[in-house]
């Protein structure tokens, strides 16, 4: 960790609003464009990003810093922005297996013709359940246990969301290459 934000911590740590500030500056925007990542209204995304920021100065001596500080606050703000989905009614039920083929989590190879906001794009079109465990696996990089705990689902959910996600995420960039070669 930097030893800017190591001091600015400590400050922050006493209740030091200056360096509260400096904090935000120095982490919104980032901290912003991740809660708009699950949230499509920006005044929706502008709240949690500053409920998390909240969070995280009430809370900043829980902060250990075995990891960075931005990971802490992104996974701050995260759980913000599930909290207003979850307001919203968004449930992960239990799902039976029996009906999915096991397809490999680290497989992502997209046609080399689709651009990365392509896929971007395709991933807004799935249904919010898959659209957040991908979000969480492929754009965050957490993996199926730290998901788990997120989410308060099992791991096997994750997985299973994941893979159905992935499955109609390829169905939709599938059919904008073939749209795309006529």
């Amino acid at each position: 960790m930097h030893q800017i934000d190591t001091e600015l911590i400590k400050l922050c740590r006493k209740g030091n609003q200056v360096a509260q500030m400096q904090i935000y500056d120095k982490y919104c925007q980032a901290m912003f464009t991740v809660a708009s990542r699950y949230l499509n209204n920006d005044e929706d995304a502008k709240d949690a990003m500053q409920e998390g920021f909240l969070k995280v100065f009430m809370n900043i001596e829980k902060y250990q810093p075995e990891g960075t500080f931005g990971a802490w606050l992104k996974r701050i703000v995260i759980n913000q922005c599930l909290d207003v989905l979850k307001k919203r009614q968004l449930k992960f039920e239990a799902i039976e297996f029996s009906e999915l083929k096991i397809i490999d989590d680290d497989d992502w190879n997209f046609n080399s013709t689709i651009t990365k906001q392509e896929i971007l794009f395709a991933i807004e079109q799935l249904n919010e359940k898959h659209k957040i465990v991908i979000k969480l696996y492929l754009i965050e990089g957490y993996d199926h246990q730290e998901i788990s705990e997120i989410l308060e689902i099992p791991v096997k959910t994750s997985r299973t969301q994941l893979r159905r996600g992935k499955l109609r995420l390829q169905e939709l960039l599938k059919e904008k290459y073939n749209e795309a070669r006529y």
